[in-house]
């Protein structure tokens, strides 16, 4: 981190388009428009200077930007108050986006602004990452070999350590064990030292984002709990083993807890519980998006450096038509930030960051 930016009063977020044929131009747009955008954190906005006109034209307002000619001229920049420094960035893409469809130049613009990114990051010249929705196909289109963008961000960075995604709904936190493979496959690969992994990656992302005592639920696999072993024992011989292990160190996490009935317990104000640990991708994919679709936000867990983006898709059925909701942008956004903040405070004190 360099000395400029150890000192400064606000985190500086790196913000990256997305998709150019999604809704993630908008999204950006309508960020920049918020006021409360530019009071909580600088920006430097990584993106092609007309997709990003064409978001704010979608957003309804043209946002003032202050462009740089590259990583190390945005480390001393001094944009007037409240304006973000836009690095014009095309990456190896040429013409026109082809809209609502997944395509290789799509994919292309995507990761290539992302790498660039996870430069600006690994220079110190930014403290958190914002991207907007991403299109997997399109990505796998221009490349990608890995099945998620969290794989490919750990493989970019060098990075060999256990990761996970975790979803974000008002305050609740919810890690998997296992994410994008067949279901089929699934069983299989819940081992104890899934679970354990499971608890540890979401207890250390949560302290940091500053919730330093979270309570901790971890859901079963199979339907009922497995019923005491009647159809299913991995609750008992591995789930429920990895979860008093875990709770003999010092976790603050109980279960396993019947999964058609842990999400009740995680509601309102009487919530007992703020981050769940489910064991595949739809186990509590499904229950945070029927909670608050449009305010879910993913966080790339596990990773040397703090990324979110919203939690929902590129959204090509409504790309281009400026009705797209920004509400799990700003949210993303506000989690980068407190994430960005809990980086700084460490840094100030010598502390390593969660």
């Amino acid at each position: 981190m360099s000395a400029s930016l150890a000192t400064t009063r606000k985190p500086r977020i790196v913000v990256v388009l997305g998709d150019p044929a999604g809704i993630g131009p908008e999204l950006v747009g309508r960020l920049l428009a918020d006021p409360a955008t530019s009071a909580t954190a600088d920006l430097l906005l990584i993106a092609d200077r007309d997709e990003l006109q064409r978001g704010m034209d979608l957003a309804g307002r043209r946002s003032a930007v202050q462009q740089v000619a590259d990583l190390g001229d945005a480390a001393d920049a001094r944009a007037p108050a409240g304006v973000p420094l836009l690095l014009d960035c095309r990456g190896d893409t040429q013409g026109a986006f082809e809209r609502g469809v997944p395509t290789v130049a799509g994919g292309r613009y995507s990761l290539d602004t992302l790498k660039m990114g996870l430069t600006a990051l690994q220079r110190g010249r930014a403290d958190a990452m914002l991207f907007a929705p991403l299109n997997k196909h399109s990505l796998h289109l221009a490349g990608m070999q890995t099945n998620d963008e969290l794989h490919w961000f750990a493989e970019q960075l060098r990075f060999d350590g256990p990761v996970c995604e975790f979803n974000v709904l008002d305050g609740l936190w919810t890690s998997r064990v296992t994410s994008h493979i067949a279901l089929r496959e699934v069983a299989d690969q819940i081992t104890a030292a899934g679970v354990t992994r499971g608890i540890e990656l979401i207890a250390q992302a949560m302290a940091g984002a500053g919730i330093t005592q979270p309570r901790l639920a971890v859901c079963g696999l199979n339907p009922h709990n497995g019923d005491n072993g009647s159809f299913g024992r991995e609750e008992l011989d591995i789930i429920g083993p990895a979860v008093a292990a875990a709770r003999a160190r010092g976790l603050p996490v109980e279960g396993p807890f019947a999964a058609d009935t842990i999400f009740l317990k995680v509601q309102g104000e009487q919530r007992r519980y703020d981050g769940v640990v489910t064991m595949y991708h739809d186990q509590g994919q499904i229950a945070m998006k029927l909670m608050g679709f449009w305010r879910g936000v993913t966080v790339q867990g596990g990773l040397p450096v703090a990324i979110t983006t919203p939690a929902h898709g590129t959204a090509f059925d409504i790309a281009g038509r400026g009705v797209a909701n920004p509400g799990a942008m700003i949210q993303a956004f506000q989690l980068a930030c407190r994430m960005a903040r809990a980086r700084i405070d460490a840094a100030s004190t010598g502390a390593r960051p969660a």
